[in-house]
């Protein structure tokens, strides 16, 4: 009994540990998917310094790229999930859109 359970604890360690790092995965996307909203709303209402500063606060390490796409303003942002281990392998994304406020309507 003691040797089949030393054989089955490292395999148990690596599915707590794989766990732990889809967890945190998960988490940053969620938190960057929020934060990407938030800052095209901000960069929709002309405040694009605004917009990075939440990004930054939010998800330290992300970068945004803001699009104007017709009357929409587009808001793309990555980030390394991970310094190290197994989150720096996978690179997170998040869009968001919002109304351009900045602009006067047309007409």
């Amino acid at each position: 009994m003691t040797a089949e359970f030393a054989m089955m604890l490292p395999a148990v360690a690596v599915l707590l540990a794989l766990g732990a790092v889809g967890a945190q995965l998960g988490a940053t996307q969620v938190m960057l998917t929020d934060a990407t909203a938030d800052a095209a709303r901000l960069a929709a209402r002309g405040e694009p310094h605004a917009a990075q500063d939440r990004l930054s606060g939010a998800v330290p390490g992300a970068s945004l790229e803001i699009q104007h796409r017709g009357g929409l303003v587009c808001v793309a942002t990555r980030v390394r999930a991970g310094a190290s281990g197994l989150g720096s392998l996978v690179e997170l994304t998040a869009t968001g859109c919002a109304l351009d406020d900045s602009r006067p309507p047309d007409g």
